[in-house]
């Protein structure tokens, strides 16, 4: 990333002083007589040699520091927060900031988690947060990874990547399949004037198998050109056409489409690319034009572009899935694709990862957009992470988990008087109602201790209803409840069996107490909550 990213400021900027990771020379001649830019990896050695560079320029004295940190929650993050140490990276970085008498450093990501979720003393939580909308034309997750499947991804056995070695049936497996679709997408985006058409195929982090991967699809077009003439070949041809002139009613003829597919295989017109941690950045733009069959790993994960990616093939499952490190996977975004020639191809069971990541993010924008709440709430499911654990602060991190019921040991209200105003229409019934009301109810509750937040509760119901404005949850009033004050439970068998029967909406279960002396009330009545988040989620927040 990068040497594509230094490959484009000096084609952007030519008026600049543009330096990679070893052009110390070019910027001590150059002496600030053009403004500089540093282009740098995340690596500590580097950073360490850059930043005594700054001090010993004196450039920076007197003048500001303007740093663009690309892919920010990557390795910019204190990896040893909770050890009590802070790691290389970080530190070489707060000392660049440091350089000059003072500094802008705005991070830059897609992917927000690990930010959004550092605490103010940290010194790496941003102090505001904006989102710059896609442009026109832009393919997202939105169009990709609805709950409802588009037409653009297709499904793919779960086990299919560790089968793939054993010989099967012309075009039964989905990566044969693949091939097929990304012939004939780049047939037609070819005899349109086109000059590129890539295939990414996603199968492991392990290089071996990249290679592996290679030869098969080697073979597959071996295959295919040996076999063009004959009947199988033909038909599977003739259904991926018709799959795709759904998508893109204006596709060529077929048979046009299959003459330039002939051509293609015959003048060895498809190039079967490797790219991984053994391959250099000169390796890597083989792609930017004519048709490629690319195989990577981890290398093609963050910041890295690859232009008019049509087809994807996905098989990588992690035993530990975290939202963001598979979303910087998600290489088939971007501008410049033809939706109605894309064609994703992935496992169930990765598709609804994938799919609820989406629901995520937009949750994310959505609370970001509205500026509501102050602290931004991050809900997945509970078998998917935001982040990886390294970065967040134990002792900061708050996780609480859907399904699970929580109350204050001990609570207190700002005024009876108003909660029993709220709730006076409320009998010992269970009521739907909007989340608002659960809102204003919170607003009145305080607890003694810090075991039960409100302000961490109502930003979870301000979640859920940035969501969905009109989202409803189950409201429980029960009144006259003779419980004792810190005794750890809090709901009769009979309520604690109603709430857990709701599953899929927020419950808020309250209970007015009769303030008996003898169980720690000093004979004073009070409203206790007791609220269940929905789903199996886990929710987490600062």
């Amino acid at each position: 990333m990068q040497q594509q990213t230094l490959y484009r400021v000096r084609k952007d900027l030519p008026d600049f002083c543009v330096c990679g990771e070893s052009d110390e020379y070019s910027f001590f001649t150059n002496n600030m007589k053009r403004p500089a830019i540093i282009v740098l990896k995340k690596n500590s050695q580097v950073l360490k040699r850059w930043k005594n560079n700054f001090s010993s320029s004196h450039f920076c004295e007197g003048n500001p520091l303007f740093i663009v940190d690309d892919e920010a929650d990557a390795a910019s993050l204190n990896t040893l927060i909770n050890r009590n140490k802070q790691s290389s990276v970080n530190k070489n970085l707060e000392e660049i900031k440091k350089t000059a008498s003072s500094s802008i450093y705005i991070q830059v990501t897609g992917t927000p988690q690990a930010l959004l979720l550092q605490s103010h003393q940290s010194g790496w939580r941003p102090y505001f947060t904006h989102y710059f909308s896609p442009g026109k034309g832009y393919i997202g997750g939105n169009e990709l990874f609805p709950y409802d499947r588009p037409p653009y991804v297709i499904l793919t056995d779960n086990e299919e990547a560790t089968e793939l070695l054993k010989d099967d049936e012309f075009a039964e497996n989905g990566l044969k399949k693949a091939v097929l679709y990304h012939l004939v997408s780049s047939a037609e985006i070819f005899l349109n004037g086109g000059t590129v058409s890539n295939f990414l195929i996603h199968p492991s982090v392990k290089t071996d198998q990249h290679q592996k991967f290679a030869e098969k699809v080697g073979d597959y077009l071996n295959e295919i050109y040996q076999s063009i003439d004959e009947p199988f070949v033909y038909d599977a041809f003739t259904a991926v056409y018709n799959d795709l002139a759904v998508t893109k009613p204006s596709i060529s003829p077929f048979d046009v489409i299959m003459e330039n597919i002939t051509l293609m295989l015959e003048t060895d017109g498809v190039n079967i690319l490797v790219i991984n941690s053994r391959n250099s950045f000169e390796d890597n733009v083989k792609y930017e034009s004519g048709v490629n069959i690319i195989v990577g790993g981890n290398s093609l994960g963050r910041g890295v572009t690859i232009p008019k990616l049509q087809t994807t093939y996905y098989c990588r499952v992690a035993k530990s899935p975290q939202a963001d490190t598979m979303w910087q996977h998600s290489r088939m975004f971007g501008y410049d694709r033809d939706l109605g020639l894309m064609r994703v191809f992935i496992p169930p069971v990765l598709y609804k990862l994938f799919a609820e990541i989406n629901a995520a993010n937009n949750s994310i924008i959505s609370q970001i957009e509205k500026g509501c709440p102050e602290e931004v709430n991050i809900h997945y499911p509970e078998k998917l992470r935001p982040t990886r654990k390294n970065v967040l602060d134990e002792g900061v991190v708050k996780t609480f988990t859907g399904g699970v019921n929580y109350f204050p040991f001990y609570p207190e209200n700002k005024d009876i008087g108003t909660l029993d105003g709220i709730l006076e229409r409320f009998g010992e019934d269970t009521y739907s109602v909007n989340l608002r009301l659960f809102e204003e109810i919170l607003e009145n509750i305080i607890s003694e201790s810090d075991d039960w937040e409100p302000e961490d509760f109502k930003g979870f119901i301000q979640t859920i209803r940035t969501e969905n404005p009109s989202a409803q949850g189950r409201l429980i009033v029960r009144r006259n409840r003779d419980i004792g004050k810190g005794t750890g439970t809090l709901l009769s068998p009979t309520d604690r069996a109603l709430g857990d029967s709701i599953k899929d909406e927020a419950v808020l279960t309250m209970y007015k107490i009769t303030g008996n002396k003898d169980k720690g009330w000093n004979s004073r009545q009070i409203w206790i909550p007791n609220i269940k988040l929905p789903g199996k989620e886990v929710y987490y927040c600062i």
